[in-house]
């Protein structure tokens, strides 16, 4: 999900992966005509390794200004390793099953996690849209 929606803390991770999410829309526009089809898989947490310490580092060092927006993130990630919602066997599945679709999406969110943080996000920037359309639509001739 970090590629559609980040959370401060993890700036960087998300960054990386705004940027596949980007080519990724790209390959999808160039290679469709060829027959070729990109999907975009945006998991929510599952239980992996991912949030373990052998997989993840953090800086044991902190900043305190940065405490309010960067701390409670640290702190859920710190304590849901192992309690992630999803099934990875089931997330396995469902990305091999999307293989098999003729016209499969452009993105998957898996899991309710991913949904509800996609619609949070859409909800955002729609607000946003439309309380700065008047300014938006000022520059124009």
């Amino acid at each position: 999900m970090g590629g559609f929606a980040t959370a401060p803390a993890v700036g960087l991770y998300g960054a990386s992966k705004f940027a596949i999410e980007g080519i990724s829309e790209v390959l999808h526009g160039e290679l469709a005509p060829l027959g070729v089809r990109v999907t975009i898989v945006e998991p929510g947490g599952f239980r992996t390794d991912f949030l373990s310490t052998s997989s993840m580092q953090v800086e044991p060092a902190s900043i305190a200004d940065y405490a309010a927006g960067a701390g409670p993130v640290r702190e859920a990630l710190a304590g849901n390793d192992g309690r992630q919602p999803g099934d990875p066997v089931k997330a396995a599945k469902a990305v091999v099953d999307i293989t098999e679709v003729v016209e499969p999406p452009l993105r998957l969110q898996l899991g309710a996690d991913a949904i509800e943080r996609v619609e949070a996000k859409l909800d955002l920037v729609r607000r946003e849209l439309d309380q700065w359309r008047h300014v938006a639509l000022s520059t124009g001739t």
